[in-house]
């Protein structure tokens, strides 16, 4: 009889002790936690990963236009630049309008919504894009959804068209991705938006990613002004494009990709910044306007700059009907992605949506 009862109770141990192991496994596979702090007064929606800031919704009276900044990548470092909101020494001066991650034009109905803020003041021709509203913050354990209401508005503070943004945020490893799924509706008015290379879905990323420069101007010191040094030195430089059609560096400005992959180190961080375009958007592949300097742009709309007038898109928005732009972001760290890989990615992203 005892030993029955000791073989009961040795059965009943080693079940129990089996029951915590899967316990203990299940909780050390967990996904990485995303979460949304909104902070509303200070005009900022706060991405974390894992308890870690990835970026920032965030809309300043002075960018006129909502924007995820800065970004980053799992590890924490910055990929994006500081100036003109945060300057860094050994960053350039240029385009304050170009500020972390964002989607507008240069050309709606003949108001500059790209180019408003370039000389740190809003344009006489600058249109804005005014956030409205936080529809959701959503928080998930791999994926977190954060939406938003906002209006395109010319000089005068006339809307011209209402956005609907959604960002899809998801942790997958060494890397986090977001998608940016933007619909237009116009007003009562058709909105024409012809041909610009000025757009349109685009991120400036940091000094460090930018290609080796040929040009001679300064760069910012410590206390955020001009200082000695110059961007040919390149102290630090080190990024490169390819794209899904094997172009590589600077050529790939003016031509068509499915995606795009910024890649380069940020001290000894290997770093790729990937943006992925869909199927379903507006003159699919897009254009890229993928600059040495730092802006990485994708921009379905410009069609005559990019071929020389050989081609044109002159794209409009029926008075009351939608469009909708879709872009993926993959921000990647530890080793760079491989064309595989951002393939499936891409692949991934076209049957999501």
């Amino acid at each position: 009889m005892k030993k029955q009862l000791v073989l009961v109770f040795s059965l009943a141990l080693m079940v129990i002790l089996s029951v915590n192991s899967l316990t203990v496994k299940s909780q050390s596979v967990k996904e990485p936690e995303i979460r949304f702090f909104v902070k509303e007064s200070d005009k900022r929606v706060d991405v974390f990963i894992d308890g870690k800031n990835v970026t920032s919704l965030c809309w300043p009276d002075n960018v006129y236009k909502p924007v995820l900044y800065p970004v980053r990548t799992l590890s924490g470092t910055e990929i994006t630049r500081g100036f003109p909101l945060k300057p860094r020494a050994g960053e350039r001066y240029d385009h304050m309008h170009q500020v972390g991650s964002w989607l507008n034009y240069g050309n709606v109905n003949g108001i500059d919504f790209w180019g408003n803020g370039s000389t740190g003041i809003k344009s006489e021709n600058g249109g804005v894009i005014r956030l409205l509203g936080i529809e959701k913050a959503e928080n998930g354990e791999k994926e977190g959804n954060l939406s938003i209401y906002a209006v395109w508005e010319d000089p005068s503070g006339k809307e011209m068209m209402m956005e609907r943004t959604e960002y899809n945020f998801e942790s997958r490893g060494s890397y986090w991705l977001v998608d940016r799924i933007t619909t237009l509706t116009a007003g009562p008015q058709d909105i024409r938006m012809p041909d610009t290379k000025e757009g349109m879905f685009a991120i400036r990323v940091a000094r460090q990613l930018e290609l080796p420069s040929k040009e001679n101007v300064q760069l910012l010191d410590s206390n955020g002004k001009p200082g000695t040094e110059k961007a040919m030195e390149n102290s630090g430089v080190s990024g490169n494009y390819r794209s899904s059609e094997r172009v590589t560096g600077e050529a790939v400005w003016g031509t068509r990709a499915r995606w795009m992959d910024l890649f380069g180190t940020i001290g000894n961080e290997k770093v790729s910044v990937v943006i992925c375009d869909h199927p379903r958007n507006p003159s699919y592949p897009t254009f890229w306007h993928a600059r040495g300097y730092g802006l990485f742009s994708a921009n379905p709309l410009g069609a005559k700059d990019f071929t020389n007038g050989r081609e044109t898109m002159n794209f409009s928005i029926p008075a009351t009907k939608s469009v909708t732009f879709r872009y993926r972001t993959i921000i990647s760290s530890g080793s760079y992605l491989t064309d595989d890989e951002i393939n499936k990615l891409a692949d991934d992203f076209a049957a999501s949506y």
